[in-house]
């Protein structure tokens, strides 16, 4: 699974090391948000590594809908809670919640597939910044903080029409954005194609905090920046 060096897992629990969340952000995800940097003070696991182990533990369903509660730091052990078929968590030892999980329909444990939704999803979300995120902003004309940039996963659903699926990928199909005062939202709709086909949609829904009005330069700086970081740590990888 391609997956394994991405997490730890022992006795039925999973944990992540800064190393292990971050790689899976820049490599997997294509995601340079720095609050994944293995040294950053408010580092937190990326929700799509969540998202993913969930899968390749639990299988895939037709519908599904993943709440996010909590940001997790490095070294925390979480198991998966069944409280029946359709309502699941993603909980540490003293039983606090990070992951909600609710699914209902058919469900199929089929590695390749899940690893195919796995990869054009968590690709798909790692391009939120720039590439969606600025155009947005721009058109409301506010911006997150640029020296503490601040972007919080809320949830995502997935609703596929049937999984006898081989090679299905996402395509966006809307965006959107919501302020009101410093915070705002963001909703990015997708669907999930196989030769042409739409087979799927989804929904990713994501909240932003100490909005500022919107300042070209400070974006421009901003963008560079991520820019560099990628181009730094590609390098480096290579």
């Amino acid at each position: 699974m391609f997956l394994n060096s991405y997490f730890s897992e022992q006795n039925g629990e999973f944990s992540f090391s800064r190393q292990q969340a971050s790689h899976f952000a820049k490599r997997v995800a294509g995601d340079f948000n720095p609050i994944h940097d293995e040294d950053n003070k408010r580092f937190c696991v990326p929700g799509d590594l969540l998202f993913s182990v969930v899968l390749a533990k639990a299988g895939l369903s037709q519908k599904m809908r993943f709440e996010f509660a909590g940001m997790i730091n490095d070294g925390v052990a979480l198991s998966i809670d069944s409280k029946s078929e359709a309502d699941q968590s993603m909980v540490d030892g003293n039983g606090k919640e990070y992951l909600h999980i609710t699914r209902s329909g058919d469900t199929t444990h089929n590695d390749a597939l899940i690893e195919q939704v796995t990869k054009s999803y968590v690709q798909f979300s790692g391009m939120n910044f720039p590439h969606i995120m600025v155009p947005l902003m721009e058109s409301k004309q506010i911006m997150i903080n640029p020296v503490r940039p601040l972007v919080i996963y809320e949830s995502m659903e997935l609703d596929f029409t049937r999984l006898d699926l081989t090679n299905p990928s996402v395509e966006l199909t809307e965006s959107c954005i919501d302020v009101e005062g410093k915070r705002g939202s963001v909703t990015l709709n997708f669907c999930f194609k196989e030769d042409g086909e739409v087979v799927g949609t989804g929904r990713k829904r994501m909240v932003m905090s100490g909005l500022k009005p919107y300042c070209q330069d400070d974006i421009d700086d901003l963008v560079n920046r991520f820019n560099g970081r990628k181009e730094h740590f590609n390098a480096i990888a290579a």
